[in-house]
């Protein structure tokens, strides 16, 4: 039978490589927790620095722009045509009673428009000024207090990263879709810019979703260089990039000339909002859409508007829009 033994002591020897690891370990924490620290504090530097560097580009531009003269040679002034002569007087015919007169039907497709009122493409005092900071301000962007912005177009990643200016700024700049060509007066305009936490660029088209916010100011300005426009909001809220997804909502048949396709669309738009808006909203329409990203990777947070169409009332409009309610 094996005999009790008392628990032998560790050597010393033993405990102080034991208190010397431990001494380590400790240290080596406190050193990542310090690197982690000052890494932290370096972005946010970096984050401080980039915002007021892109708030400084902002003013500089919104400068250019406010103080250089209005219009330009021929812009927005109407198209004068020769006035048509009249028709001579018909001839009387007899048509058997049973013959339905038949009214003619929208075209199953858009049709390619020139802009109404510049079909020479002249471009605008203020946009001549502005491209001479930059050659890819093709528009300006106002939404009263939250935004105030050029919009560039060049493709869909340098302003990821860079501002109106073509600096580096990880707040980048608002720019129009690619794809979308200003030739000739687009169906749709799409724009995008990034969720900033500080407000910048799109990060604020979250208050949208506030109803009382949405009604006090439901419109949109966006003039390009070969147009002005006005534009009354008719959705807002996220929309996915996923199929499957019933608020999946297909951009590119927001672009296509296809009626049925494009009111589809719009259809899913409206769908997809936080509010009930009664806003009519038709394929014909001029669509503005301002999108950004959202904490979930597939999803997007939209804000859709109209064009306000000839002889529309803005204060009719905002009446209209304040029945609108949350779902």
């Amino acid at each position: 039978m094996q005999q009790w033994q008392p628990r032998q002591n560790k050597p010393r020897r033993y405990r102080q490589k034991s208190r010397l690891r431990q001494f380590r370990w400790r240290r080596l924490a406190m050193l990542l927790g310090t690197a982690l620290l000052l890494f932290g504090l370096i972005r946010l530097i970096g984050y401080g620095r980039d915002w007021l560097a892109a708030r400084n580009t902002s003013r500089e531009l919104q400068t250019v722009y406010y103080d250089a003269p209005t219009g330009g040679p021929a812009l927005f002034m109407p198209v004068l045509t020769a006035a048509p002569m009249p028709d001579p007087a018909p001839k009387k015919t007899t048509l058997p009673m049973d013959i339905p007169v038949l009214t003619p039907s929208p075209l199953p497709r858009l049709e390619v428009m020139a802009y109404p009122n510049n079909p020479n493409l002249t471009i605008s005092n203020r946009f001549k000024s502005l491209r001479r900071e930059s050659k890819y301000i093709i528009g300006w962007l106002n939404m009263g207090k939250l935004v105030d912005e050029p919009v560039m177009q060049r493709d869909d990643t340098f302003y990821l990263t860079h501002d109106a200016k073509g600096k580096e700024n990880v707040n980048g700049a608002i720019f129009l879709e690619a794809s979308i060509s200003i030739k000739t007066r687009p169906n749709t305009y799409i724009l995008y810019g990034h969720n900033m936490k500080t407000g910048a660029m799109f990060g604020n088209l979250r208050n949208y979703e506030n109803q009382s916010f949405y009604h006090t100011d439901p419109f949109i300005t966006f003039d390009t260089m070969y147009e002005d426009g006005r534009y009354v909001i008719f959705a807002v809220g996220c929309i996915s990039t996923e199929e499957y997804d019933r608020r999946y909502v297909d951009f590119h048949d927001l672009k296509t000339a296809d009626r049925e396709k494009r009111q589809a669309a719009i259809d899913a738009l409206i769908s997809a909002s936080v509010f009930t808006c009664p806003i009519e909203v038709q394929a014909d329409d001029q669509i503005l859409l301002l999108v950004t990203c959202t904490e979930k990777d597939q999803d997007r947070r939209v804000v859709a508007a109209r064009r306000i169409r000839e002889g529309e009332d803005e204060a009719v409009l905002k009446k209209t829009v304040e029945r609108s309610w949350k779902r």
